[in-house]
């Protein structure tokens, strides 16, 4: 039985004593699980545990709790062959050890109740997050590149495909190199052009706009609301919140925008999420600071946040009407 990590490991534990204690938690005979919430940097580093863990384990898998609905996520899957089920298929009592790559328990009710037995993850320490191996850089910009120094250290040379999906994983996630990241990232990024394909990279993010999202696009373009160099756009209800993310990024390719914000509802929950591109503001603190008072969770990068408040949390016992758009924009007028 190994013993469960109180903290993550401290930044002087190399990435060889890394990469061997996490050998360590498995078994020859183990059935693991690897749980994500899917984007690319999530589903790239779930390929590329499963690939250290290759003749490792009996058998690993991986399940994402989203619905994928976002035409560049799709073209990636489809375009890389991504083998992974939705977590409605996922039965615990089937596996012996379960991961958890690119988030930590509390940050999804799916993952609540499971007892994980490797976190790996680059967003805020939850003191929460405890695990027989937990490796948490909040620092580095993405997981994908911790997972880069892990088959490094393994002496693992990716193959074209994963390398593909781990270089459009750490693109993504710091954003092309705009939001907060460390030489750490770079320096993978580097390491794995040599492998990657870059004619699919090409192919997946030009694969990011269909005829579907071009009314969202439309609606988003006559409802915004400008305070100051902010965007604020509330979508109503939606049917995936990966729309949110799109437009959130697109407003901010606006000339006089430094903050986007973007809310909807979708399945009982008001999202918002939250970009900026100031030298001032922490998205992250700002997501906490005006979302967070009203319950749910809320946090994430300095370039990029997000926050889920239930429904229930903001109508009270007296399930009274409120204007969601208007609340949002309320709490953004306070902070300004």
């Amino acid at each position: 039985m190994n013993e469960i990590m109180e903290h993550p490991f401290a930044k002087s534990v190399s990435a060889t004593e890394k990469c061997k204690r996490l050998k360590e938690v498995v078994h020859p005979d183990d059935r693991l699980a690897i749980l994500i919430d899917a984007d690319p940097d999530a589903m790239s580093s779930a390929m590329a545990l499963k690939r250290i863990f290759w003749r490792k384990v009996q058998h690993a898998e991986i399940f994402h709790i989203n619905e994928i609905q976002r035409a560049d996520n799709l073209a990636f899957i489809r375009l890389l062959k991504i083998e992974q089920k939705h977590v409605d298929q996922f039965r615990p009592a089937e596996f012996d050890k379960l991961a958890l790559v690119d988030s930590q328990p509390r940050h999804h009710e799916e993952f609540a109740g499971l007892h994980f037995d490797i976190i790996l993850d680059h967003h805020p320490v939850d003191a929460f997050s405890k695990a027989s191996f937990v490796d948490i850089k909040e620092e580095y910009g993405a997981n994908a590149t911790m997972m880069t120094e892990y088959l490094k250290a393994a002496k693992i040379k990716p193959s074209p495909r994963l390398a593909t999906a781990l270089f459009y994983g750490i693109k993504t996630d710091t954003d092309n190199f705009v939001r907060k990241s460390l030489p750490n990232d770079i320096n993978a990024f580097q390491y794995l052009y040599r492998f990657a394909n870059l004619n699919i990279i090409k192919k997946i993010e030009s694969s990011e706009i269909t005829r579907k999202t071009l009314d969202h696009f439309r609606a988003a373009i006559d409802g915004a609301t400008f305070i100051g160099d902010r965007a604020c756009i509330h979508m109503g209800a939606v049917k995936n919140p990966d729309i949110l993310v799109l437009i959130a990024d697109f407003f901010m390719k606006l000339a006089e925008t430094t903050w986007s914000i973007v809310s909807g509802e979708y399945e009982g929950k008001v999202v918002v999420i939250l970009r900026n591109a100031g030298f001032r503001g922490n998205a992250g603190k700002v997501a906490q600071k005006l979302f967070g008072v009203l319950g749910g969770t809320a946090g994430g990068h300095p370039g990029a946040a997000r926050a889920e408040i239930p429904l229930k949390e903001i109508r009270g016992s007296s399930r009274k009407q409120v204007n969601i758009g208007e609340l949002v924009i309320q709490q953004i007028r306070k902070w300004c």
